[in-house]
């Protein structure tokens, strides 16, 4: 990890990320981040879209979980109706 820097926060509750560290990971507009706190620490992961394969292994890994378990479509189509009604 290079130097440290120091931004601050918006009346918004806007961070603005300072250039060096755009520039060294690549960030541009739009570039979406996963935010998680706990305590004084704030953790921000850029969202990447996952390679073909590398998707492709998840889902087979996700279906064969499913069935060792015994999930079935119909407890998924329930999990979701139960979240969409919940908000």
């Amino acid at each position: 990890m290079e130097s440290l820097e120091v931004t601050k926060l918006s009346s918004k509750g806007q961070i603005v990320l300072p250039q060096a560290i755009r520039k060294r990971l690549e960030l541009t507009e739009g570039v979406k981040f996963v935010v998680m706190g706990e305590k004084d620490v704030i953790i921000l992961k850029k969202l990447e879209m996952p390679a073909k394969e590398q998707f492709r292994k998840l889902m087979k890994e996700s279906r064969a979980y499913a069935k060792r378990v015994g999930l079935k479509k119909s407890d998924l189509e329930k999990t979701i109706r139960d979240v969409r009604t919940a908000a």
